[in-house]
């Protein structure tokens, strides 16, 4: 299963691959980028779909294949990083392929991103579906209106929110936007996915990054998923809500390049 990914690489040694959120593209990394490119080899992909990355024509938008197409473009071991549905994508994969990885960090991510309500142990912390419901609506009315609504969500809660939302829309609209039925699936990624049970299976050493403010992931998340993964390390960056590498690189940069380093093959 081959697709043209579009990457962008820069420094050198062990790979460093990160997979950005829904509707976005590898220039959400920009603020990270050369601290990154010092500690191996970046790799910056648009996702199969997004940016300069086409999805394939014969095949079904579904996430089996947006992982496996991603896992395609791969380079044959690396550190993955993964934001929100990206993270989503990264932790499957090594739920899958333990071995091509020589660590997992998820950003502002969740192994389901719905919010539930019922009994406790049915109780979830997330997104209202409502909300996933909404966007999807509108999608087909007026796509770029409702990505920039959801990228507005995203920044809620963080100190410089309009400066973040401002920032993020320059580098999507930098390159091709999604396709409605490319953003319509992912949303329905989104809504769907449930990697929760099985989250004890990862066999990756694992750095959980979260916004305190984060309204579409909330710190919650942190805690719960720490029940299912003790052994991982969980970072809540204070002042931050959706894209803390975006809100507040230097601290996002200073507990997650230790991790990396810790890990080097």
């Amino acid at each position: 299963m081959v697709a043209s990914v579009w990457r962008a690489v820069r420094g050198t040694g062990t790979d460093i691959v990160v997979l950005h959120g829904w509707g976005l593209n590898a220039n959400i990394w920009t603020p990270i980028v050369a601290s990154l490119a010092q500690v191996g080899t970046l790799h910056r992909f648009d996702l199969p779909g997004y940016g300069e990355s086409p999805w394939p024509d014969d095949m079904p938008l579904n996430f089996d294949n947006l992982c496996e197409l991603t896992l395609a473009a791969l380079p044959e071991r690396c550190h993955l990083i993964g934001w929100s549905l990206g993270g989503l994508v990264a932790t499957e994969l090594a739920l899958r392929h333990p071995e091509r990885f020589c660590s997992l960090t998820t950003v502002a991510s969740s192994p389901f991103f719905p919010s539930q309500s019922g009994p406790a142990e049915n109780d979830w912390p997330g997104i209202e579906p409502h909300v996933l419901n909404t966007f999807a609506k509108q999608l087909s009315k007026d796509f770029k209106r409702t990505v920039e609504r959801f990228l507005a969500l995203q920044s809620l809660g963080s100190p410089h929110a309009r400066e973040d939302v401002k920032q993020i829309k320059e580098w999507l609209f930098a390159k091709p936007m999604a396709s409605v039925a490319v953003l319509d699936a992912g949303l329905d990624m989104l809504a769907s996915v449930d990697l929760r049970s099985r989250l004890p299976e990862l066999k990756v050493p694992c750095l959980r990054m979260y916004g305190k403010l984060d309204a579409l992931v909330p710190k919650t998340v942190a805690e719960r998923v720490s029940e299912w993964l003790p052994e991982s390390e969980c970072y809540v960056a204070p002042k931050c809500s959706h894209a803390p590498f975006i809100s507040d690189p230097e601290g996002f940069i200073a507990h997650l390049v230790p991790f990396l380093q810790r890990h080097m093959p």
